[in-house]
């Protein structure tokens, strides 16, 4: 009774008649909800265009409605800013919720697990398949990461069900990329979730609604995600054949020239803006020739940056958030008031920011730097001047690599050679504003992976040169990813005519 009650509590916030296939996802989430097993965990999977993010929204809303307690979490800043847009609740990032800083290691900042003082609480995470489980994922996690144990999904599981009654929703989407290093989802995954312990209820929505089925980004992206889960199914790969685009009768996927591009792209900014346009492309060398290219021929800047330039940072960084450190110590408010909650307490590797000014150029230690004023329109536009390092925008590389950053480090404790204690030279190091730089690169364009988790209304597709022979489960999961990110028009930038349907059929 209490289960039949509920989901009728959420067909009123759900504005559709559901399919069958909903009907029994929203079944499956009221036995979840209404479970009396605290060590209990919900596992909803589901495609582009089935209704997914619709539910998860009606789910929200439902249990505001009765007083419930509810936080939502996504992966990075901009999935949690469109979950929250999705919602109608305000969504933090996973690492902002479950990290507290502790101390210095090394040079490095150091989150550890924070105490969950939640109780019977929900904690709902959105795109999940970006949340990663092995500790070394590049092979330099000492270096690099510094979140507690290293393995994001054990220390979310831990962090929630060491609470009072807390318990854990996860929903994401298979076909999606799976985080570096995994070939699949582990947080999507049932039986690895089982290992934890847990009790584990799934649903899966395949379905794409009758009201999106005129939409070519779904049509395209739904044919791609069919030939992952035949060749999933069937554990064979050899077989994979160059997936074809269907461009007839969609108006909202385009085949686009390179001659085209400048003027299209100028039309996307004026008509969308730069937030809600971006380019996808397939390495991070791909993405800096983009990025140089749109500065110069669509927005005219000649200024190595300047104000109104879109950043991204791409290493993680704590030092320019340390002063906002006791304001920004709190934890996500379940009530949905975020006032200070919503605030960085540091910097994350993939946060975009637009610079306001930049200003006092300079040359030490064999690198280039410049001050920078920066608004983070994903975090409640929160602003922050810092000081950033310009080399890492031309590398090929996602960062500077370990050989610049022990290049920097040791020209700077150059500096410091006159204290006698190592310990006091770290320490003086780790204050150091040259060495604690914001790495970042222009954000125009950007590799797959840093688009992940988030949406845009414009959305450009370079695949590059795709050979029959380049063919693996990755690609068709990348192709997949890079389409979905798109909401209103999906542009193909040089698309071979081997990959348009129905084109050899016309020669």
């Amino acid at each position: 009774m209490i289960t039949g009650e509920l989901k009728h509590q959420v067909l009123r916030h759900f504005n559709f008649t559901p399919t069958p296939e909903q009907d029994q996802a929203l079944t499956t989430l009221s036995q979840f909800l209404t479970d009396r097993d605290s060590r209990s965990v919900m596992i909803f999977r589901g495609s582009a265009g089935t209704g997914k993010t619709t539910i998860a929204g009606a789910v929200v809303r439902t249990l505001l409605d009765l007083k419930m307690k509810v936080v939502l979490l996504a992966p990075t800043g901009r999935a949690a800013k469109v979950f929250s847009e999705n919602s109608g609740h305000v969504a933090y990032t996973i690492h902002r919720c479950i990290y507290r800083e502790q101390a210095y290691k090394g040079v490095l900042g150091t989150f550890n697990l924070g105490n969950n003082l939640y109780q019977h609480t929900l904690f709902m995470v959105d795109e999940a398949s970006m949340v990663y489980r092995a500790s070394d994922r590049t092979g330099n996690k000492s270096f690099e990461d510094g979140f507690g144990s290293g393995s994001l999904l054990d220390d979310l599981i831990h962090y929630i069900y060491s609470g009072q009654h807390d318990r854990l929703i996860l929903i994401g989407d298979q076909a999606q990329l799976p985080p570096i290093g995994d070939e699949e989802a582990p947080a999507l995954c049932t039986s690895i979730i089982q290992s934890y312990g847990l009790k584990v209820f799934q649903c899966d929505l395949n379905e794409v609604l009758r009201q999106k089925r005129g939409s070519g980004i779904l049509y395209n992206a739904s044919n791609i995600r069919n030939e992952i889960l035949s060749f999933k199914e069937a554990s064979v790969y050899g077989a994979l054949t160059v997936p074809k685009i269907h461009f007839d009768g969609f108006a909202d996927v385009v085949r686009l020239s390179g001659e085209d591009l400048i003027e299209q792209l100028s039309d996307s900014y004026s008509e969308v803006g730069m937030d809600e346009t971006i380019v996808i492309t397939r390495s991070n060398k791909r993405a800096n020739i983009y990025n140089q290219g749109i500065r110069s021929q669509v927005l005219g800047i000649e200024d190595e940056l300047c104000g109104g330039d879109q950043i991204m940072i791409v290493r993680n960084n704590y030092y320019w958030m340390a002063q906002n450190k006791k304001e920004n110590s709190q934890q996500p408010d379940p009530s949905g008031h975020q006032e200070q909650n919503n605030r960085l307490n540091f910097i994350a590797n993939g946060d975009r920011a637009e610079v306001e000014r930049a200003y006092r150029s300079r040359e030490l230690y064999g690198f280039h730097f410049i001050d920078v004023d920066l608004r983070f329109p994903d975090y409640d536009d929160q602003e922050l001047s810092a000081t950033v390092i310009m080399d890492s925008l031309q590398t090929d590389s996602p960062a500077l690599s370990r050989e610049q950053v022990g290049q920097l480090y040791d020209r700077i404790m150059e500096d410091y050679a006159d204290i006698p204690r190592k310990t006091d030279r770290i320490n003086r190091l780790r204050g150091d504003i040259y060495f604690n730089a914001l790495q970042i690169k222009f954000a125009y364009a950007v590799t797959c992976h840093k688009a992940q988790g988030g949406q845009w209304n414009h959305v450009y597709l370079d695949q590059g040169y795709i050979t029959e022979e380049m063919l693996s489960p990755s690609y068709f999961h990348w192709l997949y990813t890079a389409i979905t990110r798109a909401t209103g028009k999906l542009y193909l930038i040089n698309w071979p005519k081997t990959q348009i349907e129905g084109e050899t059929e016309k020669e």
